[in-house]
């Protein structure tokens, strides 16, 4: 079995699947009524308006730009690349947005489209979004990504291995993967939220996803329904918190999935700033898989800036 190397001062806690259980299990539970309630609670803070326009633009900087429909043309991507690079024609000093994310046999065309930009291009991989397939075949899934040149990987964890307690399953298959990217592409780990049940499996799974050398832990696949919700998001970034904590190792967090207003995406901005820290307001640690949340952003930093509304006409259709 492949293991992941050691995590700093947790040791090598994955060693076997009983020490991985201990620990796992050896977790504070989560107080869901008190996550949900200081979750609630930060998610009514405002921002002083002076701070508007930085936490619009750079929660901007942080969208990973997505097509995952069966019927992606090379056309569709390559419009999304132009958006990706100048979201706002009209205004040349708006930011690039972080990475466009596509199937794998789409990459080629999105690493094409976007030679020289700086935005970064994310393949799905590993079955997603079910995750149901053999190791084998989903290794070969990121090889070919990798290949066509994408610089992040999205994977599925297998939550039916979770949920049935095959924990060093899932831990394993995360260290292929994570094996399988070479050094060349930074992994993303999807933990479809919305299939834990709980707050206490969320914080596992978190852990789970990091010992095992995720670079970024992301919530959901965007096609399962609750998604990113704020006290998931505060159990996954109190886990990148406490992780980097005990290794002196800083991972990400991803939001994906139901986050379409700007409102609300600097909201989860407060959210990062109070729970995890300063550190993780960057596209480096933290970003949102959104593409519908992009016009909104766009939207409110237009109105920010020059005092005047503009509307959704203004801007093109993802």
């Amino acid at each position: 079995m492949v293991r992941a190397p050691s995590s700093g001062g947790l040791g090598d806690v994955a060693s076997s699947d009983s020490s991985l259980r201990r620990f796992l299990f050896g977790l504070p539970g989560v107080d869901q009524v008190g996550a949900e309630a200081r979750a609630a609670m930060l998610f009514t803070r405002s921002i002083k308006k002076g701070s508007k326009v930085w936490a619009l633009e750079q929660a901007i900087r942080m969208i990973d730009l997505t097509t995952l429909e069966g019927q992606d043309t090379p056309g569709k991507v390559r419009a999304l690349a132009a958006k990706a690079r100048r979201p706002d024609p009209s205004d040349p000093t708006t930011p690039p947005v972080a990475a466009v994310c596509v199937y794998p046999d789409l990459v080629g065309v999105s690493v094409e489209a976007l030679r020289g930009s700086g935005v970064h291009t994310a393949s799905v991989a590993t079955a997603f979004p079910s995750g149901r397939a053999a190791l084998a075949t989903k290794l070969v899934d990121v090889a070919e990504a990798i290949a066509a040149g994408a610089d992040e990987i999205d994977m599925v964890i297998d939550r039916g291995a979770f949920l049935s307690g095959r924990l060093l399953e899932v831990h394993d298959e995360i260290v292929a993967v994570k094996q399988a990217c070479g050094g060349r592409a930074h992994l993303k780990v999807i933990l479809e939220t919305g299939e834990l049940s709980t707050l206490d499996n969320v914080r596992r799974a978190s852990w789970l996803a990091l010992l095992a050398g995720g670079d970024f832990i992301k919530t959901s696949t965007g096609k399962v329904s609750p998604a990113a919700t704020p006290p998931v998001a505060l159990v996954m970034l109190q886990a990148v918190r406490d992780f980097a904590a005990a290794t002196g190792d800083v991972r990400g967090v991803k939001l994906a999935g139901g986050i379409r207003s700007a409102k609300d995406a600097v909201r989860y901005l407060v959210l990062v700033n109070e729970v995890a820290g300063e550190r993780w307001l960057t596209p480096d640690t933290f970003r949102f898989g959104a593409s519908s949340l992009l016009n909104d952003l766009l939207m409110q930093r237009t109105t920010q800036r020059t005092g005047a509304y503009s509307g959704p006409n203004y801007f093109t259709l993802d």
